[in-house]
């Protein structure tokens, strides 16, 4: 029976942390598929993604394992395992208009799209290189995903092979789209953010060109001082958050392209970003360190510390409701179940 959903309201600031107390995280884990006899080791857990309605999340492990869990039902017998990747699991992505349609890549170059309510694979696309990234497109038509080669491939759910191949002059890290599924972001080793168009993946802007040049360089963001690895565009479109190896997250104002503040509170690079539903709230995740820092979009506050065991590289809110999900030790842990709590 699906969850009833209740009218949402947004939390102030400083309400933030008292809303947390007394809830504890919830680990979801299946210790036989840890090939270790009941261990987890810490880079086991690679990918975390809720569906559309926040009723089910999934995982993929360097080991293979693609797994998707019921939040409310912690124990692996109420999750479904989904077989049939050969190499370790990279990225996994619910189609944003469909709740139980499931994308998985692993490096081995081999993306499956699943039925989750079937377990059934009914697409499959091969030969991409070592692929790590993959985000689907708002209209849930297309997606691309991007190999360590630096080529940027458009796939369908539908199709076996590629729509279109595009080579980047640099690799892209990650890549997110605005909600209108017309501009995509992609971050660069180089410390950058392209801002580009979609399906053209033409610059969208460039710089003022000088005497006797015939175009302008291309305009991008430069907010970070080594690496960027990581883009997310708040739920309200106003900000554009991206994430660097110099422990830094960045908040762009999505007209101006502006970087109107930056959140330092971070141990080690930031590895993966995302906002509350409200986009009111971001969190950045990290391998190195512990904890996970909130921080309040508009004022750049920190608002409250979720204490952990360890290094906590993936971060997830989910998309409906006040709930984190995030990698704690190689696990999944989630926090926020209660629906309840005011």
């Amino acid at each position: 029976m699906a969850p009833v959903l209740r009218p949402r309201q947004s939390l102030a600031g400083e309400k933030f942390a008292s809303y947390w107390q007394g809830l504890r995280s919830q680990p979801y884990s299946d210790s036989s598929s840890s090939r270790g006899g009941g261990s987890h080791s810490v880079d086991r857990l690679k990918t975390i993604a809720w569906n559309p309605l926040s009723t089910l999340i999934a995982t993929g492990s360097s080991d293979k394992t693609l797994r998707v869990w019921n939040p409310d039902k912690p124990h692996v017998k109420f999750s479904t395992e989904l077989k049939g990747h050969l190499a370790g699991i990279e990225k996994v992505a619910f189609n944003p208009t469909k709740d139980a349609e499931l994308c998985s890549v692993s490096n081995d170059g081999v993306v499956k799209f699943w039925d989750v309510r079937s377990k059934t694979c009914f697409n499959e696309v091969k030969g991409l290189g070592y692929a790590f990234t993959l985000v689907w497109a708002p209209d849930g038509q297309t997606l691309l995903v991007g190999n360590k080669a630096g080529t940027v491939y458009v796939l369908s759910p539908t199709k076996p092979e590629p729509l279109a191949t595009h080579e980047q002059p640099c690799r892209a890290n990650q890549i997110a789209f605005c909600w209108s599924g017309t501009r995509i972001f992609m971050t660069t080793e180089e410390g950058k953010v392209r801002l580009l168009s979609y399906p053209e993946f033409e610059p969208l802007l460039r710089l003022p060109k000088e005497q006797g040049e015939k175009g302008g360089e291309e305009f991008q963001l430069e907010g970070h001082t080594s690496a960027c690895y990581v883009a997310e565009l708040q739920p309200t479109g106003r900000h554009l958050a991206t994430g660097g190896g110099d422990s830094i997250i960045s908040l762009w104002d999505t007209t101006n392209w502006i970087c109107v503040r930056t959140i330092t509170k971070m141990t080690g690079p930031v590895r993966s970003l995302s906002f509350t539903w409200d986009g009111s709230f971001v969190v950045g995740g990290s391998d190195d360190g512990s904890g996970l820092e909130v921080s309040h979009t508009e004022t750049g506050d920190h608002v409250h510390t979720f204490k952990t065991a360890g290094a906590c590289p993936l971060v997830a809110w989910a998309p409906t409701r006040y709930c984190l999900a995030y990698s704690d030790l190689g696990i999944l842990r989630i926090i926020g179940l209660d629906t309840d709590r005011k």
